[in-house]
This record gives C-alpha cells, structure tokens and sequence, in this order.
C-alpha cells in the first residue's frame, strides 16, 4: 500500500516542465544517434536531462560528478588535452596569416556580450552566454562556472548544440554576404613544409604569449598546447593516440552527463533559456560574418584574393567549419581545393578562442 502511495505521489510531482525535458532529452538522443550530431556528448546529455527530471529522483550522484569535474573546472582541462593532440597546426604555419581569421571570427562574442546586457542580463552572465559564440564548448563551460553563472545549463546546451549545427548554419550565412564570384575564387597551397622543431616549439611559444597578453586564459591554453605538444614530441605516440581517442571521448561523456545536473526542469524551462539560446545563434552568426567580411576587407588591398569563406572557419568548431567551407567551395567548383586554407583558419580560431575566454574574463573583471 505505502508503495502504491509513494507511486501516486511521484505522479501528482510530476510537473509539463519535466515533460517538457524529457522530452528534450529524447530530442538529443535522436539527434545524437539518427542525424549522429555530437554523439559522443548529446547522447549522454540527453540521457542525463531525462534521468534529472524523473519526479523525485535523487541527483546526489550526478551533482557530485558535476562538482568534482565541471566545477572544479577538471572535465574542460582534460578535455583539451585531448582536441590540442587531434590538431595539426601545419597548415596554420604554413600559412601565418590565417592567423587573423580566428581573430575576426571572435567579432560575435564581443557583439553578443553588448546585446545580451541590453536586455537585461547582469555583466557575469552577459559574458557567460556571449562565450557560445566561440562554437568551443570547453571554453564555454570554463566561462560560464569561472563566473558561477545562473544559467550554466542552458548556456552548455547552445554551446555543443551550435556546434554541432556548423553544417546547417554556417552555409547559408556564408552565401548572403558573398557573391558566386568570391565562392569561386581560388588559393594556391604550398605543401606543408613546416619543420618538426618548429611545430614542436610553437604550442611553448603560443602558451608563453597567450598567458601573458590573457592571463586568464593560461589554463585553458596551456593544457590545449600541452596537448598538441604530446602529439608532435615524436617520444610519446602511445599518449598521442590514447589522449586523441580514449581520453577525449571518456571526458566527454562524463562531461555530457554532468552537465545535465543543470538541465533540471526549474532551472532550464524559463524565458531566459529561450533567450539564451537565441542569443548563442547570434553570436554564432556574427562571429561567421565577422571573418568572411574580414577575408572581404583585406581582398580589396591584396593581389592575391582570399576566398572570403575561408573567413567563416575562423571560429572554433574544429574540424566541422573546414569541412563545411571546403565543401562549399567544391559545390561552387569542383576542382577548388579549400581544405587545408579553411584548416588554418580553424585552428587559429580554436586558439582565439580560448584567448577570447581569458580576455571576456578579464575585461569582466576590470569592470567589476
């Protein structure tokens, strides 16, 4: 009888909130597993939003996993280790200057901090959610809990999701501010003939002058140049592989289903949220146009012209916005090869940034 009490209970608890996150979480499993968008992530997270929100389940366990690898910051450091082994900085160094595209295609996280105090958001939060614009859900989340922001769920959730949305977003935006003409313009690549000491000595050089013009920023960028260290070291392959595959897709789990400690039904089923996520596209968008039209600033003073989409791999989400260039310029024209120009871009925005965290930190900080 007491069972069948406790039942009942649990039904009368039962809330459209949760409903309404649940079936969210059922929304990122599909997502994860038929579209196979960040499934080693939303899976998880679309499990873990599910289990949250059953009516008065105990989340002691899931919280203390969210203490002890998101708040302690723990999951995001790991996890960087991880992308700084996956990434090949040849095609940045030989070709410096997309250098300057990670930085253009950080514009949205700046516009974005701007609009969100105009409506309302108090300056930690402000800069919280402007981060998701970055489309680099390590740094996101450091941001975000760095801060102790009141809306740490919903601002995860745009992060990967916008991430994972590279494919569909990017590609339209790039078209209404580029003509046929510029998607067809085409870029000689010189083989990558960057020397092993010079890969070797430049995430040393990038960590020494990344923590020193962004303070903040150090942790962040250090384990990320750490990362790729190990890989390019040529003595610890064995490492190399397990960080690249292993470690990053273990952190990553754990990562997802900590992460829904914050997607419990009270704290995410708000108009913030809705906000929050409009908010992230915005950034996402903004940070797309402030490369391409970058690539477009700089064509009308140099001789040999950028292909203005190459801009729009400027942001983070490595490797996904290489690819969607890459495809976009063989669309236009089958025998362009954009790939490894978009892969600079790409990388320079992955370590922009993570510079751009420390900066918004820092600036949040001096304002305080």
């Amino acid at each position: 009888m007491d069972f069948i009490l406790e039942l009942f209970g649990n039904v009368l608890n039962f809330t459209w909130q949760q409903g309404l996150m649940i079936l969210i979480g059922i929304t990122l499993i599909v997502l994860a597993i038929k579209r196979e968008m960040e499934p080693a992530l939303l899976l998880p997270m679309g499990f873990g939003a599910i289990l949250v929100n059953l009516p008065m389940v105990h989340t002691e366990a899931i919280e203390t996993l969210f203490n002890a690898g998101i708040a302690s910051e723990l999951f995001p450091l790991l996890l960087f280790i991880g992308i700084g082994a996956m990434i090949d900085f040849g095609p940045l160094l030989s070709n410096p200057k997309m250098f300057l595209f990670g930085a253009a295609a950080q514009f949205g996280i700046f516009f974005t901090l701007t609009v969100a105090m105009l409506l309302g958001f108090d300056l930690k939060d402000a800069a919280s959610i402007s981060i998701i614009g970055a489309a680099d859900g390590p740094t996101s989340i450091y941001v975000a809990n760095y801060f102790s922001s009141n809306y740490q769920g919903p601002i995860m959730v745009a992060a990967y999701s916008y991430m994972a949305l590279v494919p569909i977003v990017q590609p339209p935006v790039i078209k209404a501010i580029t003509s046929k003409k510029e998607r067809l313009i085409r870029m000689p690549y010189k083989p990558d003939s960057v020397t092993k000491a010079t890969k070797i000595i430049f995430p040393i050089f990038v960590t020494v002058i990344a923590g020193t013009i962004a303070p903040k920023s150090a942790e962040l960028i250090g384990f990320l140049m750490f990362g790729n260290l190990i890989r390019e070291c040529g003595v610890l392959d064995s490492l190399s592989g397990t960080a690249q595959n292993v470690l990053a897709n273990l952190i990553t789990l754990l990562l997802g289903i900590s992460v829904a400690f914050k997607m419990k039904a009270e704290l995410f089923v708000t108009v913030e949220t809705l906000l929050i996520i409009a908010l992230g596209l915005v950034a996402f968008v903004f940070d797309t146009v402030g490369g391409v039209m970058f690539a477009k600033l700089l064509n009308l003073f140099s001789k040999n012209k950028i292909n203005p989409m190459v801009g729009a791999a400027g942001i983070s989400a490595f490797p996904m916005s290489s690819r969607v260039v890459h495809k976009m310029g063989r669309d236009e024209d089958p025998q362009n090869f954009l790939l490894m120009h978009a892969a600079g871009a790409n990388v320079s925005g992955q370590i922009a940034s993570v510079i751009a965290g420390g900066l918004i930190i820092t600036l949040v900080e001096n304002l305080l």
